[in-house]
């Protein structure tokens, strides 16, 4: 499964939505999203599953860049 993770870069800010970066991550659940991303000083917003033409759409998109 393919997840985007909505992040900002530090976790010693305060979120700002402008700042919000993103990445897609290969795992088999949020879970494992997040153990894998643990080590990083980033601070996680939100992690969304893409399936179907969401997962397409966003296939699509330049910035698309799959992380393992």
């Amino acid at each position: 499964m393919i997840y985007k993770v909505f992040y900002q870069k530090s976790k010693e800010e305060v979120p700002v939505r402008e700042c919000t970066d993103s990445l897609y991550i290969e795992a088999d659940s949020e879970r494992e999203v997040r153990l894998k991303l643990k080590d990083k000083p980033y601070n996680i917003e939100f992690v969304q599953k893409l399936e179907g033409a969401f997962l397409e759409h966003e296939k699509n998109q330049e910035s698309f860049e799959l992380e393992k």
